[in-house]
């Protein structure tokens, strides 16, 4: 059906692009940069950690945190990608 000028026609899409699960893929792709960005929260050296200030200890810790969550992220997206394809939803 032709549309008016300056009309945008809809695409034929039955799913919604912005879904619960990549909003919460996104907040976990957020989290560890705005928790590390955020220097003045850490930026001090205690308490330590046998011996290591707080300032290094924090930041390493968010290592293995921030893997977790990136993984989260991607099994949040690749099961919404089944889905979405019509596949099996694991």
């Amino acid at each position: 059906m032709p549309t008016e000028p300056g009309e945008h026609p809809q695409p034929p899409s039955s799913t919604p692009v912005v879904t619960l699960s990549r909003v919460a893929a996104g907040v976990c792709l957020i989290i560890p940069f705005v928790a590390l960005m955020w220097v003045g929260s850490y930026s001090r050296t205690s308490p330590s950690l046998i011996g290591i200030p707080f300032f290094y200890w924090y930041q390493l810790a968010w290592v293995p945190v921030a893997s977790l969550l990136t993984y989260t992220a991607y099994l949040l997206v690749r099961r919404e990608e089944r889905a979405r394809k019509g596949g099996d939803a694991r």
